[in-house]
């Protein structure tokens, strides 16, 4: 069965207060759901994810510009856009009915974090090269909200009751950064515009810190007009964004990336505190694709993705699904 599909309706009217209340232009308002259920119909370990996000151009007087300026790199003329974000994810073992704690399976955790990401979007010579900036704060335990979400819904939908909460990892607050950078080469293909790429990219921080690397491809309509590709974290998406009023637009996507995992809170146990853990992978590898559309003032996006096993005793790969719906406001 789904388990817990999004915020309680108090966090998701805090997310979009959060969101609306920091926009200073138009721009693009996205709700995302990650669940288990929209690819592989099965049931644990990343099992539910909602986020809300809000993506602008910054003014030429915006503090996010301040921000570009002191960023090895970059500087306030770089910044293409930035997004906040406001979000919660719940993670849990496979088997929910079971009141113990299962030690060879994930811990249940619950998140809640809120997020700022830069952009940089520049062309030449048939290149688009993108880079994101990634500042994200939060806290991982039960001040996270994760049980009481997954309980409620639970009781809604009359199904099983998650019976081991009590052993799900203690309240630790983290700060993480994150950078991606992707070099896009435009091409076109039996009459498709083509995009295609690789990506490196890192992330350092008490919840995650890894380095990746990946390869990319979009192939469609309307390219210039319309992109972005949604991601599972701990990966980064890229950014989101579609020109308004621009008519039908469309593109498949599909990506691979691979992460030297050096630190995972939710697999590694709390930091300062004992807690269920279990033995972390080094090398974990993703294999994702899908599909967006966009019209007028609104995109949709729907994509698969596959993960390698991410701790030893694992029994099988995990699959996950992502839906984004976007607009401009």
């Amino acid at each position: 069965m789904m388990k817990g599909l999004g915020l309680s309706r108090a966090g998701l009217g805090l997310a979009l207060a959060f969101i609306a209340g920091s926009a200073s232009a138009d721009g693009i308002l996205t709700l995302k759901s990650d669940n288990d259920i929209f690819a592989s119909g099965g049931d644990g370990h990343y099992t539910n994810g909602f986020e809300a996000s809000w993506t602008f151009r910054p003014a030429r007087d915006h503090w996010t510009r301040n921000v570009a300026d002191i960023v090895p790199g970059w500087d306030r003329d770089s910044l293409s856009a930035a997004s906040y974000r406001f979000g919660q994810q719940i993670y849990t073992p496979e088997d929910i009915d079971v009141s113990d704690r299962i030690e060879d399976d994930r811990p249940y955790a619950g998140l809640l974090y809120a997020g700022m990401t830069l952009f940089s979007d520049e062309q030449a010579a048939g290149w688009r090269y993108t880079s994101g900036l990634y500042l994200d704060a939060g806290l991982v335990g039960p001040g996270a909200g994760g049980k009481d979400v997954q309980k409620n819904f639970h009781q809604l939908i009359g199904s099983e009751e998650p019976e081991g909460w009590h052993n799900q990892l203690n309240n630790e607050p983290f700060i993480n950064v994150a950078f991606r950078k992707t070099w896009w080469k435009q091409a076109r293909l039996n009459g498709w515009e083509t995009e295609y790429g690789p990506s490196a990219g890192f992330a350092a921080g008490n919840l995650y810190t890894y380095a990746a690397a990946g390869l990319g491809i979009r192939l469609g309509e309307g390219l210039e007009e319309s992109f972005g590709i949604p991601a599972v974290a701990p990966s980064q998406g890229t950014r989101v964004f579609f020109d308004k009023d621009s008519g039908f637009n469309w593109y498949l996507f599909a990506n691979v990336e691979g992460r030297r995992m050096f630190q995972n809170m939710l697999l590694d146990g709390n930091s300062f505190e004992d807690s269920h853990s279990v033995d972390r992978r080094h090398w974990v590898g993703d294999a994702q694709a899908g599909v967006a559309l966009s019209w007028d003032r609104w995109q949709v996006t729907y994509s698969a993705l596959w993960r390698t096993r991410e701790f030893d005793g694992q029994d099988n790969a995990d699959r996950f699904g992502s839906v984004t719906l976007s607009t401009w406001l």
